[in-house]
């Protein structure tokens, strides 16, 4: 005999709740939070810009339908492309995204959290130019940098404690539910239709990780945020409409997403959502690499000069020992034949001999043309990857939040050099003093791929100034950025 199944609706899932009255009520008041917003939209926004340099990426920009304008649309960065909001947060999503170069969270999950602002700006630029046109207030940018901060939160306070990856979903499942909760808040949603719209963010599919990993990598992991972000917009605008929710799109027994898709596990928490991830948000400042590597690229570097001092060529090397934590050598340890840019720029070894060969990292470089040099591979092949649990334990250290590797060289005459240790990249909060100063260098570059000297100093004008920023109309933001 079958047993009885209620059909009595259950409340909503408390962590659908946790999300909605967070993002309804929270009122951030941290200065750090908000100064820390603007360095991140400044450096997610020029990521955008050099990303429109490679034809892989730029063919992905524009409507659905070529010719597509949308009168009051969004408009994209870089571009002429005014469009609805679903597709615009797709162009902005995808090319924040394309050279694996802006902000980073690690923690049991990893992400980007930046990617949010694909969905957000994509919507905060749309109501805003509607406004206008409707003789009302349009959005400030300072209602961006909230809803950056809070994106940030909802996604980086998931991940600390619950790793997606290690269930093969891809982390781009947090971009989609923090970006719809969010776009919902702006979309000016009551309460019951913002955890509507967050609960269709956890109903929808989920993004696997195939594309992440050996041996399919490929561009998708590129594109797969943005697509992640336009999906949010459009969910909230389908909560909008009235459309019902899942209020235990969690916990449902048999049909809900623990035990469909996490191993029947409900999620765990740290800490309650404030403005903790954006004030520790890490910046990929100098390399554009997994950020898993940083810390090794930065001791490739430095290698890279010790050779020279020493009166060693890569040639002379040996073998070098890279000394690191378990979520590198899960992610990006890897051997063998790299098929492409997005192979190369996960694989730890490569982001190695890179530096250490032409004392440099470029996004250039992961390019077939630089690829094809043979020295790489046969460099590649002279490194091992070891665990280090001391830096495991380090990495999930809520108060350390390190991302330490240390690279060990031996030569052919038995000699080695020093072991370089670097527990922190030039992105982290604890190096914010050496870091933002270069952080505003790689914008000043980006701007100047793209636009013209007069340009780009209106544009660095306001930028660079935190009320000049936060009062700032959203269209006539993103307005600065139309070529």
């Amino acid at each position: 005999m079958s047993a009885h199944i209620s059909n009595v609706r259950p409340e909503p899932d408390q962590v659908l709740v946790d999300i909605v009255d967070y993002v309804l009520n929270y009122e951030i008041k941290s200065d750090v939070a908000y100064e820390t917003a603007r360095n991140c939209l400044i450096d997610t926004l020029g990521c955008g810009l050099e990303a429109l340099e490679y034809p892989a990426c730029k063919k992905l920009m524009g409507p659905i339908v070529p010719g597509t304008v949308v009168p009051n649309g969004a408009k994209v960065p870089g571009t002429q492309f005014q469009l609805d909001p679903v597709q615009a947060a797709f162009n902005i999503g995808t090319m924040i995204r394309w050279l694996d170069f802006n902000d980073t969270w690690l923690a049991a999950e990893w992400g980007h959290p930046s990617d949010n602002l694909g969905g957000i700006l994509a919507t905060a630029d749309w109501l805003s130019r509607n406004a206008v046109a409707a003789g009302k207030s349009p959005l400030t940018m300072r209602d961006v940098l909230t809803g950056m901060i809070k994106a940030h939160e909802i996604q980086g306070c998931i991940a600390l404690e619950n790793s997606f990856n290690k269930v093969g979903l891809d982390h781009v499942v947090l971009v989609k539910v923090a970006s719809t909760a969010v776009v919902a808040q702006m979309l000016g949603l009551n309460r019951d239709e913002v955890l509507n719209a967050v609960s269709l963010a956890w109903v929808d599919g989920q993004s696997l990780r195939t594309y992440r990993h050996s041996p399919n990598t490929g561009s998708r992991k590129s594109w797969a945020a943005g697509d992640a972000t336009s999906r949010a917009v459009r969910l909230a605008l389908i909560a909008k409409t009235g459309e019902m929710g899942y209020p235990s799109v969690l916990s449902a027994k048999t049909w809900g997403f623990y035990d469909v898709l996490f191993k029947g596990q409900p999620f765990k928490f740290q800490r309650p959502y404030g403005s903790y991830v954006m004030e520790n948000v890490l910046f990929k400042i100098s390399f554009p690499a997994e950020f898993h590597s940083q810390t090794a690229v930065e001791c490739a570097m430095d290698i890279h000069h010790k050779l020279a001092a020493a009166g060693k060529t890569p040639e002379d090397i040996k073998k070098i020992t890279i000394r690191t934590h378990e979520a590198c050598i899960r992610i990006i340890d890897k051997k063998g034949p790299l098929n492409n840019p997005a192979d190369r720029d996960h694989c730890i070894q490569y982001m190695v001999a890179l530096p250490i060969l032409m004392g440099r990292l470029t996004a250039s470089d992961y390019e077939d043309n630089i690829a094809s040099d043979p020295r790489i591979d046969v460099l590649r092949d002279k490194m091992e990857c070891v665990e280090d649990t001391q830096f495991t334990k380090d990495y999930h250290d809520p108060e350390k939040r390190s991302i330490a590797n240390a690279l060990t060289v031996e030569f052919n005459d038995g000699t080695k050099l020093d072991e370089i240790v670097c527990e922190y990249p030039i992105g982290h909060k604890s190096r914010r003093t050496d870091g933002i100063p270069l952080l505003e260098a790689k914008f000043r570059t980006n701007l100047a791929r793209m636009f013209p000297t007069k340009q780009q100093a209106r544009i660095l004008q306001v930028s660079l100034d935190q009320k000049a920023l936060e009062t700032m109309p959203v269209h006539e933001y993103v307005d600065m950025y139309v070529i």
